[in-house]
């Protein structure tokens, strides 16, 4: 899809310890540190140590020293090594991430309930990631040429996590369809044992519809394993490439595609045993990660200093509450085994999230938790104690470690600003509604570059495409026979269209499950309701969106709502004209080139989405002989009218991608182009999406290559937008 346009890429309580072992390891520590002050006199006081030496027994201090360099060589000492993207850097390099371990059995659980296995649910992959060590310390002091190639392998990095996320979501939204399709029909087997007479029916109805019940996102990561498709199969001390303090997952099954928390459930990820056949170095069980989410009554949170709740003896009921004694083992042992290596933790905070509803009064679509990266911390201290309801927790305290981002970690909002909860909390507010009232939800206009501020103008807005003058549109198609909204995919003519499936799951409003050539909606002739979800693209603007002005890319756009994945954000509206009419018009920016036909053949270089060649060939047999090769013969010019869709950037790395689809309709000529939501994207982000341009494929009216900077600020940015 390429819009024609000159936009400049338009982008730490104190503890009780009632553990005696951790007594006497404290005392064996406190005399440790006075071998080493006793070492340091050495130089300057040798006959001092010499009588220290004959008090002590010249033996017992050789056995000591030599457990104490073996102690730190062991621990790496955070405060004086580094560790990143894994790895522990210092005297000779030491890699911790080593081959996974087969899957753990299951056992009890922290942080949600049930099922925590040495392995976890990525564990059993034998797949190595690509392990590109970040060279520069913790300070920043480092080879200034090793951070800049450091710097672009961690651009890389945060893509690959990007791109792993979005694959776990396409398998996620397969099978939610899937689940979708078993309880339509377990629902309409229901229904029809209820009508029927005989009690057999009756009760086999009902047992039909609980065998529906299933885990779309378990599926989806048992697919992923299966097609070694987690980011990092390994487990991993510190922080992972791509994945900085700030970073928020949309649910635990992306941190378990990722690699970054391989439990789906378990508050506590960490090395099991089996470990220690690759990498001896450690003793283990070791903690590597933990999710601090309230789901304890014990834990405290104070920000950068928290008690964590150890794990077992939780109601997995979800009233918070112990019912058991908790042991020193699995989970628990692997965060008593981190103080005594100094083994840092990586903290991951899951809070619900602050979208509730959004203007017009109805429930957003946004996701019900987020898990925010907190950063790495330093398990400081342990200790057993009685609950609150009378059972033995341990307890861990955990310091974040300094020299990180600072991260309001006590209140982790879903995003770093504020959405306004009213008109009059909106700063630098020029228009209260630039679509005159024609969207479901209003969309606000700000500018805080401008002085004096100025509104966009220069346009009508319009929700709809208008037809040229000279333009013949297509008669409505014969529809689907389907009553109320469509179900069975096998009998649905616009389902057979998409290849005997519904393009769309009803989750969340209706999602697109993966970007296809082109989908066919039903339409105006089709004997389903407003309510199909394969209309669901049709069903207009459903997030608060605003129209920001930025410093130089022009106008922008982004939501106040959270957008899930595969959501319709908004339609391409302006003018449907023939492509040769709009060559003459200079200084257009916003005409949009309806390649649906060209992508299906992949034509012009672009890349073909259906592979599997499900797409219905002869609909395309009439488009052979009418110069389908060359460029479209079809744009929608959205300079003088169009919606909110003229306002969005092109991005070398969007979160928004373009679908042709076809409803009232089925020529492909005149496809309508609608905007999806390529990742889940938090709100008050920019909504982007590429342009599509070749570089130097445009020319000036001089005839020269004509060429625009892109400021987008991707971390993977092509620098020009052509």
């Amino acid at each position: 899809m390429v819009p024609k346009t000159e936009k400049s890429s338009d982008f730490e309580m104190p503890a009780r310890n009632s553990d005696e072992t951790v007594e006497k390891k404290n005392v064996a520590k406190d005399m440790s540190v006075q071998r080493r002050a006793s070492a340091r006199i050495q130089a300057a006081k040798q006959k001092a140590e010499e009588e220290l030496h004959a008090r002590r027994g010249a033996v017992v201090v050789e056995e000591e020293k030599e457990k104490e360099e073996k102690r730190v060589k062991v621990a790496k000492k955070w405060s004086k090594k580094r560790v990143r993207n894994g790895e522990y850097l210092g005297e000779g390099e030491v890699v911790v991430g080593v081959a996974s371990p087969k899957k753990g059995n299951n056992g009890s659980g922290n942080e949600d309930g049930v099922g925590e296995g040495e392995g976890g649910v990525a564990s059993s992959l034998a797949k190595k990631p690509n392990r590109r060590p970040f060279m520069q310390d913790q300070n920043g002091v480092g080879d200034s040429e090793n951070a800049v190639a450091n710097s672009a392998e961690n651009k890389g990095a945060a893509l690959r996590v990007k791109e792993t996320i979005r694959v776990y979501n396409k398998h996620y939204l397969h099978f939610v369809q899937e689940e979708e399709k078993r309880c339509g029909k377990a629902k309409a087997e229901s229904e029809a044992a209820k009508k029927s007479k005989s009690s057999k029916s009756k009760k086999a109805g009902p047992l039909e519809v609980k065998k529906t019940h299933q885990r779309p996102d378990l599926k989806a990561l048992s697919m992923m394993m299966t097609n070694n498709e987690i980011l990092y199969p390994e487990k991993r001390i510190g922080d992972l490439p791509g994945i900085e303090a700030g970073h928020q997952f949309f649910s635990r099954g992306e941190m378990v595609a990722v690699g970054f928390h391989s439990h789906w459930l378990n508050g506590i990820d960490y090395m099991g045993k089996s470990y220690g056949k690759v990498n001896s170095i450690y003793e283990y069980p070791i903690a590597v990660a933990i999710v601090l989410s309230g789901q304890y009554e014990d834990d405290v949170d104070n920000a950068d200093d928290v008690v964590y709740t150890g794990q077992g003896g939780h109601n997995l009921t979800g009233d918070k509450r112990q019912i058991n004694d908790q042991k020193l083992e699995r989970g628990n042992l692997a965060l008593k085994n981190c103080i005594e290596q100094d083994v840092p933790v990586r903290v991951i905070r899951g809070h619900k999230s602050s979208n509730g509803k959004s203007s017009n009064g109805k429930s957003s679509n946004g996701a019900t938790k987020i898990y925010t990266y907190d950063g790495l911390y330093k398990v400081i201290k342990y200790w057993a104690e009685k609950g609150i309801s009378g059972f033995t927790v341990y307890k861990f305290q955990l310091k974040r470690i300094e020299g990180q981002p600072l991260m309001t970690t006590n209140q982790v909002y879903f995003t770093r600003g504020r959405v306004p909860q009213s008109t009059a909390e909106i700063r630098g507010l020029v228009c209260e509604d630039i679509t005159g009232g024609q969207e479901n939800i209003p969309i606000p206009a700000t500018n805080l570059v401008d002085d004096p501020p100025v509104a966009p103008t220069g346009f009508t807005y319009c929700n709809s495409v208008k037809v040229a003058k000279n333009v013949k549109f297509p008669k409505a198609a014969t529809g689907c026979k389907c009553k109320g909204v469509c179900i069975d995919s096998t009998t649905c003519e616009c389902a057979l269209r998409n290849g005997s499936e519904f393009p769309y799951v009803a989750q969340n409003g209706g999602r697109l499950v993966e970007a296809k050539d082109v989908v066919f909606e039903c339409g105006p002739n089709c004997g389903c309701d407003e309510t199909c979800v394969n209309r669901t693209s049709q069903k207009g603007i459903r997030y608060r969106l605003e129209v920001f002005r930025t410093a130089k890319k022009g106008w922008a756009v982004r939501s106040w709502d959270f957008i899930p994945a595969g959501a319709p954000v908004c339609e391409y509206t302006g003018i449907l004209a023939r492509t040769e009419d709009m060559d003459s018009v200079l200084e257009n920016n916003y005409i949009f080139e309806i390649d649906c036909l060209q992508t299906i053949k992949g034509l012009g270089g672009r890349e073909r989405r259906s592979q599997s060649g499900t797409f219905p060939s002869n609909l395309l047999d009439k488009y052979d002989d009418h110069g389908s090769d060359g460029a479209p013969e079809y744009c929608i010019d959205a300079g003088p009218t169009g919606n909110i869709a003229r306002f969005i950037n092109h991005c070398c790395e969007p979160n928004l991608f373009v679908q042709c689809v076809l409803s009232t309709h089925h020529n492909l000529k005149f496809a309508r182009v609608v905007l999806f939501a390529a990742d889940n994207i938090p709100p008050l982000q920019e909504l982007t999406y590429d342009y599509g341009y070749e570089l130097d494929s445009v020319l000036g009216p001089d005839g020269k290559v004509k060429q625009v900077t892109c400021y987008c600020g991707a971390p993977g940015c092509r620098k020009r937008l052509f």
